[in-house]
């Protein structure tokens, strides 16, 4: 089997980790600190915020925001279910704006959605490709919105030229699966100095100095050892990114022509990172979207839907005071066709022409 993702260490990671365990210092350190310092200058930011998850760093940047109960976030209807867990566990009401054929918010569906309590705008970066921030930046500006980025999938990623984390509050997971992994982290990247001192806090169960509380906060914390996981690679970033673009590249020249079968694009002005390569099995394909997951995986090629439904089609969001099941006909109509292939850096050149034939021999 081809696995969808893989995830692997090296002679690096395992250096770093013996030098923690060596100093005792397994807490919130040093480590942290470079770790923080480096995801700032991938986000091109002054700060950058280490948690324990990338629904941390969302509910983080939410509370940071001090939205009042009944304040709205918008947000995308396609994505992972942090992120609507997220907008409610920091207390606020989440809506919903259809999305575009790149599977991200679509601007223009924004402006149907905004409402008197509405405060922050949350884009999410589906996959590892930036949303159209300069669309939704002019909304936030027009309406004196926050927004808060779930970058999740985009380490690195970019919209003309400025990376993503950098238009508000933007939030990365380094879950096992990501790009780049701590296993379990995440950060918050902004250049707005207040925030990052207030989310300092947050995190810290409410203190700046030790036994001195100014909020109720939480326990956020992310580990010296999860940092050093993370940071050689960080080194090998532009490595593990080139990679996973040579090889969307690759499936997208021997997969092109396939009736039924539409592939993923990027749009003009935009840098994406490939966390997934994600095709659609539309009318016209040789069989439906589930069998097609079947069949390859049948095949010996990993394949997966990210994401089978609208993140609030599920009975305990439908009755949810705090959702608001806005009209959003493309997503719904996407959810049904998507499926995703391996597309990681670790794949050899017979992987990839085996995930070609199988395609081909499915679809074709």
């Amino acid at each position: 089997m081809i696995p969808i993702t893989t995830v692997r260490f090296g002679a690096e990671e395992e250096a770093l980790l013996l030098e923690v365990i060596r100093s005792g210092q397994l807490a919130q350190g040093p480590m942290v600190a470079r770790f923080e310092a480096t995801c700032a200058e991938m986000a091109g930011t002054s700060h950058a915020v280490a948690v324990n998850n990338g629904t941390t760093a969302l509910v983080l940047a939410i509370e940071a925001l001090q939205l009042r109960p009944g304040d709205e976030v918008i947000t995308s209807p396609f994505t992972f279910v942090a992120t609507l867990n997220a907008i409610l566990e920091a207390g606020a009401t989440a809506r919903f704006a259809d999305i575009g054929d790149d599977f991200n918010i679509d601007p223009a569906a924004i402006e149907p959605v905004l409402g008197e309590r509405t405060r922050v705008l949350m884009p999410v970066h589906l996959y590892g490709l930036a949303a159209d921030m300069a669309g939704i930046a002019g909304v936030a500006h027009r309406r004196d919105l926050a927004i808060v980025e779930d970058a999740a999938q985009a380490h690195a990623a970019s919209f003309g030229g400025q990376s993503v984390g950098s238009w508000g509050l933007g939030c990365f997971s380094f879950y096992a699966t990501k790009n780049i992994t701590t296993g379990e982290g995440g950060v918050i990247t902004t250049n707005n100095d207040a925030l990052a001192d207030g989310m300092r806090v947050l995190r810290n169960q409410g203190m700046r100095q030790r036994y001195q509380y100014e909020v109720a906060g939480h326990n956020y914390r992310l580990t010296d050892l999860q940092a050093a996981i993370a940071l050689p690679q960080f080194a090998r970033m532009d490595t593990i990114i080139s990679g996973r673009r040579a090889n969307a590249a690759y499936l997208n020249e021997h997969l092109a022509g396939i009736e039924g079968l539409v592939l993923p694009s990027v749009p003009e002005g935009r840098e994406h990172v490939w966390h997934q390569y994600t095709v659609r099995v539309e009318a016209g394909a040789r069989t439906s979207r589930d069998g097609f997951v079947s069949a390859m995986n049948e095949r010996g090629v990993g394949c997966g839907v990210y994401y089978p439904k609208v993140v609030f089609d599920y009975d305990c969001y439908r009755s949810h005071p705090r959702v608001v099941q806005d009209d959003v006909p493309r997503a719904f109509a996407t959810a049904g066709t998507v499926a995703s292939l391996p597309v990681h850096s670790n794949l050899s050149a017979s992987d990839l022409e085996q995930i070609v034939a199988a395609v081909r021999e499915v679809l074709a």
